[in-house]
């Protein structure tokens, strides 16, 4: 599952232009986190009043719910950009982004909710801690592509033992997350250094681009096998229709929030329509949380 994740992220910073993401502006950072807190929010408003639960085990399950799956947005939002779809508005850009950094946050909320409900306090730090983790990622992730850039310019090999190399840096960004003693988020360093071969190194971008797309293609079949072997359908059917019912409702809060993110902006009704639907699939954080 893993490995499946860390090819989606490094084609998405291979395919992602920095240009488009500046354009792209305030709407992409709101992306980052307000959609994801709307969500929260909800399941804290609903789960108690149609499940019986307490705030604190609606915030944890809020906290769960509210991760959008890079699994499924990041391959079709750069389906879109290689279409040319929404691209001059920098549509899928802002939500390939956005649903990146959306994961951390969720992931630290999930770690504060839990730590109070097993007896600790709410970790103002964890919290603090987020925008230093993004910060540091990307920056750390930027900064490994340019080396990356500059490695490949001036030693020459074939795209196959590239793509085995950056397999191999982005599982060490990723284990670094788990050994530096400050804030660091491994997924966005992944990401940031796709990025940083693509500002650097265009040409070796864009082929690479293509090997990870055909790498996808099964790595796509693995990660959902293994998502739906996750699933227990005894506790599905025995959830019911308030959980039902409590999951469409939280959905509503995340469209409201993704709705919030773009006001003012100059997309048409229907680009925000496009926007509230492609930030709703759910399944890769949830199954691995």
């Amino acid at each position: 599952r893993q490995l499946a994740l860390i090819i989606i992220l490094t084609r998405a910073g291979l395919s992602l232009e920095l240009d488009d993401l500046r354009r792209a502006g305030r709407p992409a950072v709101l992306m980052c986190f307000l959609p994801a807190s709307f969500e929260v929010l909800g399941m804290v408003v609903l789960a108690p009043r149609l499940l019986g639960v307490s705030a604190l085990d609606a915030a944890i399950m809020g906290a769960v719910v509210g991760a959008v799956s890079p699994a499924v947005i990041v391959p079709r939002m750069l389906k879109l950009m290689s279409e040319g779809y929404g691209t001059q508005r920098g549509i899928p850009q802002m939500i390939l982004a956005g649903a990146s950094v959306d994961d951390v946050f969720v992931i630290v909320l999930f770690t504060s909710f839990t730590s109070m409900a097993q007896g600790g306090s709410f970790s103002v730090s964890a919290l603090a801690g987020v925008p230093v983790s993004i910060v540091l990622g990307a920056a750390f992730g930027l900064v490994v592509g340019f080396l990356l850039a500059k490695f490949f310019e001036k030693l020459h090999m074939r795209d196959s033992v590239k793509v085995v190399l950056l397999l191999s840096v982005a599982f060490l960004l990723v284990a670094l997350e788990d050994v530096v003693p400050v804030p660091f988020s491994g997924l966005l360093a992944v990401l940031g250094m796709g990025l940083g071969l693509r500002r650097w190194r265009l040409p070796v971008a864009e082929r690479l681009t293509a090997k990870f797309g055909k790498l996808w293609g099964w790595a796509e079949v693995m990660l959902f096998v293994l998502v739906g072997a996750e699933v227990d359908l005894k506790y599905a059917a025995a959830a019911g229709l308030a959980a039902v019912a409590t999951v469409l409702g939280v959905l509503c809060f995340r469209a409201l929030g993704v709705l919030l993110c773009v006001a003012g902006s100059k997309l048409t009704k229907k680009e925000r329509l496009f926007a509230v639907l492609a930030y709703l699939p759910k399944a890769t954080v949830q199954a691995a949380i």
